[in-house]
């Protein structure tokens, strides 16, 4: 066997024109299609027009060039079947060795902020991802490019021995069809959003390889890191490492921990994030004085941590960032004389994301989650309450003091493990219990770790409080005022604590039950 035809017809014209012409080199006649055929023939590289294979025009457009009997049976032929061969002998037909397709952009026409639902449809392929299959099921016989990746190990191995080897075409065609079935993929996800069907019955989602990670959760499992096409600018997936180590695992599940909760804030804010959850919260009028609240709220187990911020980071910031050991940091940006005090430190990993969509501008996307043999689908909980949405079920009102930390520790309770217990003071959080198996248990966790700044504070819960026992537990502790979702039966038990301490409390009728 050698490779004596090649069919191109490529979208993304990067290296085939050299590729080409040493094909023709080593002896490969070269069949091709409308914007290809003519770049290869303007660089003097010897191509047959796919018409003059098929004695058909190509028609509608272009739409209908490649689908045709000459074409696929070429493809598709089993070359050491007597039948086979009588076939094509009879009928004038020759075979097809080696396919280098690739598709129209339809990833880049959906990422377009003005394209046209007319658009998008004209770049779906059809003739490309056909002939992608076809050679790729006869791969025993038939090599197939969609990478120019791979254009020199094709090259390589033709040069030497004719033709590909059988394991080259194995994993050629086992690329074809990923990346025909991403292609696939991206095409109805696209069509289901715009038909108002998030969720349908079929659910196909694909993903493109960022990085492979040295391991996973622990040293014994396999990871790497994907990106979701058309990934939003301020995603982690979309942020540009500017010094540091290479990222881990659980460095990236922290990180984006930290990203959640620091975009809920619209003033300058800065969150510190240890094992997935809040370990300090702050917000101020500047980004200095949100990292010194968030590092006062918890300046032990701050160390070791992940620090996101939603401001870009000056140099004040930055020497009292590297006056402690921290994974990362991640902003928007950061100044000449912040990333000269902050690249000193070799192993710190500094991540600039794109423009962040901060506060209750926040678009909604879906979340999935693995389990044993399937996975869940959902909404990301971008849901976020004003002072308006507040009900207030005690005799005493919040202050207005009270209800802007009320609303401060209900932003970042939703992103703390459940059960989740925060308490704020001073647009800072003072203690967060987290994961807990009962709702007092991350109580008194909570009021332990914030000590004497307990007193005069307010408390957010991330769901209802089944009874009043950590009302109680709050107030003896000196706590001022509650946030909670409200709803459960025993409401009215909690409600008569409240009141018997002097407590506000507020009902948001909303939870954020966070697993």
């Amino acid at each position: 066997m050698s490779i004596k035809r090649a069919l191109v017809s490529v979208s993304d014209k990067t290296g085939i024109v050299d590729f080409c012409r040493e094909l023709s080199q080593l002896g490969v006649e070269i069949i091709s299609t409308g914007g290809t055929k003519n770049l290869l023939a303007k660089e003097g590289v010897p191509v047959i027009g796919i018409s003059d294979v098929t004695g058909f025009p190509e028609i509608l457009d272009g739409r209908v060039k490649t689908l045709h009997p000459a074409v696929h049976s070429g493809l598709l032929a089993v070359r050491d079947s007597e039948e086979h061969q009588a076939q094509m002998k009879e009928l004038g037909l020759d075979y097809i060795d080696l396919v280098v397709v690739n598709l129209y952009p339809f990833q880049e026409t959906i990422a377009k902020p003005d394209v046209t639902y007319e658009d998008a449809i004209e770049n779906i392929d059809i003739g490309g991802p056909t002939m992608l299959r076809s050679a790729a099921k006869n791969h025993a016989f038939v090599s197939v490019v969609v990478d120019a990746a791979d254009y020199g190990t094709v090259l390589d191995e033709v040069r030497a021995g004719g033709d590909t080897t059988l394991e080259t075409r194995k994993r050629l065609a086992a690329k074809v069809f990923r990346h025909t079935a991403a292609y696939d993929a991206l095409i109805s996800d696209y069509l289901s959003k715009v038909n108002g069907d998030p969720l349908p019955e079929r659910y196909t989602i694909t993903y493109e390889k960022i990085q492979d990670l040295r391991y996973g959760e622990n040293p014994h499992q396999k990871a790497a890191f994907y990106r979701k096409p058309l990934a939003a600018a301020d995603t982690l997936t979309g942020a540009e490492q500017l010094h540091g180590k290479e990222l881990s695992y659980n460095n990236i599940n922290d990180a984006n921990a930290a990203l959640q909760i620091v975009k809920e804030f619209e003033e300058p804010a800065v969150v510190a994030v240890k094992h997935m959850n809040p370990c300090g919260v702050g917000v101020g009028a500047s980004v200095l004085e949100a990292y010194q609240k968030a590092y006062e709220a918890d300046p032990v187990s701050i160390f070791g941590g992940i620090v996101a911020a939603n401001r870009i980071i000056d140099a004040d910031t930055a020497m009292l960032l590297k006056e402690i050991f921290l994974e990362i940091i991640l902003a928007p940006g950061f100044t000449e004389e912040a990333l000269e005090i902050l690249t000193k430190k070799k192993n710190i990993r500094l991540l600039k994301l794109g423009g962040l969509e901060l506060g209750a501008s926040r678009s909604s996307q879906f979340v999935v989650t693995s389990i044993d043999g399937g996975m869940v689908v959902q909404e990301n909980d971008v849901h976020s309450l004003k002072e308006a949405d507040l009900t207030v079920v005690t005799d005493r009102k919040p202050t207005e003091e009270e209800s802007k930390q009320l609303l401060f520790g209900w932003k970042v309770v939703k992103h703390v493990k459940s059960n989740a217990i925060v308490l704020a003071k001073d647009d800072m959080t003072v203690g967060v219990g987290a994961g807990q198996m009962n709702r007092v248990g991350a109580a008194k966790i909570a009021i332990e770790q914030a000590g004497d700044k307990v007193k005069g504070s307010v408390l957010a819960s991330d769901a209802f409080f089944p009874m009043g026992d950590t009302v109680e537990a709050a107030a003896k502790a000196g706590v001022t005022a509650i946030i909670q979702p409200g709803g459960s039966v025993k409401d009215e038990e909690s409600i008569k604590v409240a009141n018997e301490y002097g407590i506000a409390m507020v009902f948001t009728g909303v939870r954020h039950f966070k697993h």
